[in-house]
C-alpha cells in the first residue's frame, strides 16, 4: 500500500497537510449524531473534545479500583505489558486490558463510548490498543510531544487517520499535575519526523519516546498556527476524545496529586493494519491489535 505520510525516512523534518476527512460520517448527518453539532463542529476544528461528567461516582468508583487492583496485581510481575518508569520500578502504564481483565473489556464497550467513536469514524471500530497510564504524585514523569498516527503508521501500518484516541481521566485533572496537553488544529498537519526506526523500538519508547517526536521549529509553528497549547482539565470521570494525529504530550508530576486514565485507541475496521511502513518487524499483540481483532459495533 502506498504510504502516504511517510516519516523517518529524510534527514530533515518536513509538514505536509492532512490527507484525510477529520470525522468520516457525512457531516449532513450530524442531526443523527449522539453528540451536538456544536461538539462535532469543534471536534473537526481543534482535533480533540471534552466531555466533562461523562461517568458517574459509582462508574468512576468501579473504574478506580479496578486500576489500582490491576497495579497491585502487577506490581511484582515482569511482563512486557507492564511498563516501567525508566529510572525506578514504579508502574507506568499497563497495556492491553481491554483482553486481559473483564471489567475493562466492559468499559471499552459501553455502547455511549461507541456510539461517539463509531460516528467519527463512520464505521464499526475494533480497538487498536488500550492501556492504563499511572502518573503518582511527585514522582510522575513526562510524555513527550507526539502524533500517535506517527507512530501507528510507521510502527504498526496504520494506513490512514481513522482513528481516535479516548481518554477516561479516574483523577482529578488540574493545570499543574501534569494533564494532558494539546494543540489545536494540529491534526491538519502531519509532521515527518528523523530518524530511522530500529526493531524493539518499542521496549524504550513506551518508557520513554525518543524517535517520532518532532523537531522544536515543527511544534513551534503547530502551536503557533493553533493559537498556542489546550489543557482541558476537570474532574475524574470526564472523558477526552483526541483524532489520531493531534500534537499532544504531558509534563511530569512534582505535585502531591496524582493523575491517572484509562486510555483506549478505537480504529476503523476499514482501517486495519498493514505491514509497518518503517520495513521493520510488527509490534506485539498488546500494543497493535492486528489478529483476529473484535469487531465492535454501535446502534447506529
Amino acid at each position: 500500500m502506498k504510504d502516504l505520510y511517510p516519516s523517518r525516512k529524510n534527514t530533515k523534518p518536513e509538514i505536509m497537510k492532512r490527507k484525510d476527512p477529520v470525522i468520516h460520517t457525512d457531516r449532513s448527518k450530524d442531526a443523527q449524531a449522539p453528540i451536538s453539532k456544536r461538539q462535532l463542529d469543534f471536534y473537526e476544528e481543534n482535533g480533540f473534545l471534552q466531555i466533562e461528567n461523562f461517568f458517574s461516582e459509582q462508574e468512576v468508583s468501579e473504574m478506580q479500583k479496578g486500576i489500582f487492583e490491576l497495579q497491585g496485581e502487577s506490581s511484582d510481575v515482569s511482563s512486557e505489558k507492564v511498563i516501567r518508569e525508566p529510572e525506578s520500578d514504579e508502574i507506568r502504564s499497563i497495556f492491553h486490558v481491554h483482553q486481559d481483565d473483564d471489567y475493562f473489556k466492559k468499559v471499552v464497550n459501553d455502547q455511549r463510548l461507541l456510539d461517539i467513536v463509531n460516528h467519527l469514524l463512520g464505521s464499526d471500530v475494533y480497538i487498536h490498543q488500550s492501556r492504563i497510564n499511572y502518573k503518582p504524585g511527585f514522582t510522575g514523569k513526562e510524555f513527550d510531544w507526539h502524533s500517535d498516527f506517527e507512530t501507528w503508521h510507521v510502527e504498526d501500518g496504520m494506513p490512514r487517520m481513522r482513528g481516535v484516541s479516548l481518554s477516561i481521566a479516574l483523577s482529578d485533572n488540574y493545570t499543574f499535575n501534569g494533564p494532558l496537553m494539546l494543540i489545536p488544529g494540529s491534526h491538519n498537519y502531519y509532521v515527518s519526523c528523523i530518524g530511522e526506526t530500529p526493531d524493539n523500538n518499542y521496549k524504550e519508547s513506551l518508557k520513554r519516546q525518543k524517535l517520532g517526536v518532532p523537531d522544536h521549529d515543527s511544534l513551534r509553528w503547530l502551536a503557533d498556527q493553533g493559537g498556542g497549547i489546550s489543557v482541558p482539565t476537570g474532574a475524574a470521570g470526564s472523558i477526552t476524545l483526541f483524532e489520531s494525529n493531534t500534537m499532544h504530550g504531558s509534563n511530569g508530576n512534582i505535585t502531591p496529586y496524582s493523575r491517572n486514565n484509562l486510555f483506549m485507541v478505537y480504529n476503523s475496521v476499514e482501517n486495519q493494519l498493514v505491514k509497518p511502513y518503517s520495513g521493520g518487524e510488527k509490534r506485539p499483540e498488546f500494543i497493535a491489535v492486528r489478529d483476529g481483532a473484535p469487531t465492535l459495533s454501535s446502534s447506529r
